[in-house]
């Protein structure tokens, strides 16, 4: 290991301590502070955020490992600007999520005590069968996302200090699991705003150095029509309109079906909270999305004739190229920030949803001493089930798959085709029932992965636009076929 890698080494582990410390320390004050039950103190941060707080989890958790790491890498030697339009249409990621489901799901959740999207949905559809359907797909995908996401640390980490994949990643793994397993949703989402600020200084670090890199606009320009021709192009080297505006579907008004950001409607502190975070994360994303994207494109005029394994090594080891050691440090802090707030959402979520929406709703139930028992010992229980669900996806990164982009995108498209027409018909449809909501999310499934995996594309469209489309169909046919007599008073009660 060189001087160097020791330097970015020591930078990087101080940034994973102090996250662990302040997202602990937070949390246990938070806790005695609120006087909320346990519940709703790990699962969902008594309801407290404001709009900044909201604001810079809802775009820490959103913004992933992807938006660092493997998309503007991808821009540099494959997809060139194309990849910034695809990165383009995030920045309204927050303003949708927070505009049509904030506060509806705040009022609903505060009714209801839902602390989870299964939690909703049971409310608003009262249907076990839902419940179960959607929380195992949601594991599942989550799984998968996970999956990219400790492709993703471990290879930042591996990169920067030459360690084994294996020693890397057992780093990563280890400082995110612990973290999230003690501190629970709060320690999440103020370890979310630091790590939101640490993304926002990495994107004018690369693209401040990149441009420094290239010299001219001229020289870039003509590096990059040597190096990757028709990098200037709308469709890239590898997009076509088809898929490009699939895109467009899969990561903007796609992201209403995202468990991770809907969940975050229901944690604010009132409504003028949800508008600043509208305002400031729409902000923020932009500068996030369109900045890292734009440097990746750019970047490609330094990459030369370099082989790399596959985009997800392009930007840690150019930075190491083109910054001063201390600040290349700094930088990688940015996409290690991104890493492990999309890991930790999405493990506190899995969570969530086996120990209240599963365990409690199934198996304890009504029953009393079970009651008593699951009450008793729900912290304990809470923190395990968090570190197991961590361990399993450590063992499944052991033989990492292949790119971490398509792993994140396809993961992406599974969740959004699961649970966006029972989540936005829910809010929207008055006639959508849970014969409709079942419907939309197994057909929309099973539509998606079977077109995904047999490549039924039509003019390049990507399987998820078909798994939505065939979702909403079925989720508005069968909710004004079935749903005669309009819902039970007590659903719009509580969701209307």
């Amino acid at each position: 290991m060189t001087k160097n890698q020791i330097i970015m080494l020591v930078i990087l582990a101080l940034y994973l301590v102090v996250n662990i410390v302040i997202g602990m320390v937070y949390s246990k004050r938070k806790d005695k502070e609120s006087s909320m039950s346990f519940t709703k103190k790990y699962f969902i941060g008594s309801r407290g955020m404001n709009g900044f707080v909201l604001a810079m989890t809802t775009i820490a958790t959103y913004a992933s490992v992807s938006s660092f790491i493997s998309g503007p890498g991808a821009a540099a030697i494959t997809y060139g600007f194309s990849q910034a339009w695809v990165a383009g249409v995030q920045v309204g990621a927050a303003f949708l999520v927070l505009g049509v489901l904030g506060k509806k799901f705040a009022l609903v959740s505060r009714k209801t005590g839902a602390v989870t999207v299964a939690g909703y949905l049971k409310a608003r559809y009262k249907s076990d069968t839902l419940v179960i359907v959607t929380t195992l797909l949601m594991i599942i995908f989550f799984i998968t996302q996970m999956i990219a996401q400790f492709m993703g640390g471990a290879t930042l980490i591996e990169t920067v200090t030459g360690l084994p994949y294996w020693a890397a990643l057992a780093i990563f793994a280890f400082v995110v699991i612990i973290y999230t397993a003690f501190g629970g949703f709060t320690a999440v989402v103020i370890t979310d705003t630091i790590q939101g600020i640490i993304m926002l200084i990495g994107t004018f670090l690369l693209v401040f150095y990149v441009l420094k890199g290239v010299g001219s606009v001229e020289a870039m320009t003509a590096s990059l029509d040597a190096n990757l021709p028709g990098w200037d192009r709308l469709t890239g080297t590898g997009y076509t309109t088809g898929s490009l505006l699939s895109f467009w579907v899969l990561v903007g008004v796609g992201v209403l079906g995202l468990p991770q950001t809907a969940v975050r409607g229901m944690g604010f502190k009132d409504t003028k909270s949800c508008h600043k975070a509208m305002l400031i994360g729409t902000i923020v994303a932009g500068v996030l999305m369109i900045g890292m994207h734009v440097a990746g494109a750019w970047a490609g005029a330094l990459v030369g004739d370099q082989e790399f394994a596959s985009s997800d090594y392009v930007i840690p080891t150019l930075i190491q190229n083109i910054m001063p050691v201390g600040v290349a440090g700094l930088f990688l802090a940015a996409p290690m920030a991104a890493v492990m707030s999309t890991v930790s959402s999405l493990l506190i979520l899995a969570s969530a949803s086996l120990v209240k929406d599963l365990w409690k709703n199934y198996i304890v139930k009504e029953d009393e001493k079970k009651v008593e028992k699951y009450n008793k010992n729900l912290s304990t229980t809470s923190f395990f089930v968090t570190i197991i669900i961590g361990l399993i996806v450590f063992v499944l990164t052991l033989t990492p798959p292949d790119i971490i982009f398509w792993i994140n995108l396809f993961a992406m498209g599974g969740l959004e085709c699961a649970f966006l027409w029972p989540i936005v018909g829910g809010v929207f449809y008055k006639r959508g029932n849970k014969q409709a909501a079942i419907s939309a999310s197994l057909i929309g499934v099973i539509v998606y992965v079977v077109s995904y995996q047999f490549k039924l594309t039509v003019f390049n469209i990507n399987s998820v636009v078909w798994g939505l489309l065939f979702g909403g169909l079925a989720y508005f046919i069968v909710g004004a076929t079935t749903c005669k007599n309009g819902l039970d008073k007590d659903i719009v009660d509580n969701c209307f």
